[in-house]
């Protein structure tokens, strides 16, 4: 679903990622940890298209997105908000997870965007009614 291979990209003359690969298949959760600095925040701005990279490949369902624009991603159904602005600090997390399905309304009905933030309670059950 998501493949990024050799990726390299960075600010002015710093490299911030070097070579960077990664494999994300359908259904599967991948988690970025590593230290202030690593480099986690670069590579979702270049997945997200908030940022080109300088090398390498980013394949969206096969389809290359390296250097597209925000808004055709998005379209795609990959978003980034990025952390610690308090973007979406007040909403719910009703509101949060009908947000989460933005991409995907003119695919889905609201019966279906509804069934999928059930499954995610039932999956999360600290979840509901928050």
């Amino acid at each position: 679903m998501l493949e990024v291979r050799g990726l390299r990209a960075g600010y002015g003359e710093v490299d911030a990622l070097r070579g960077v690969d990664l494999d994300v298949g359908p259904g599967e959760l991948v988690a970025l940890v590593g230290a202030n600095g690593a480099g986690k925040s670069t590579l979702l701005k270049c997945i997200s298209g908030l940022l080109s990279p300088t090398a390498g490949t980013i394949r969206l369902g096969g389809e290359s997105i390296a250097g597209a624009s925000p808004t055709r991603i998005v379209r795609l159904g990959v978003a980034h908000v990025p952390e610690g602005r308090q973007v979406f600090g007040r909403l719910s997390v009703a509101d949060n997870l009908l947000l989460g399905a933005y991409g995907r309304l003119r695919q889905l009905t609201r019966a279906e965007v509804a069934a999928r933030i059930e499954e995610v309670c039932r999956t999360f059950p600290a979840l509901s009614g928050r």
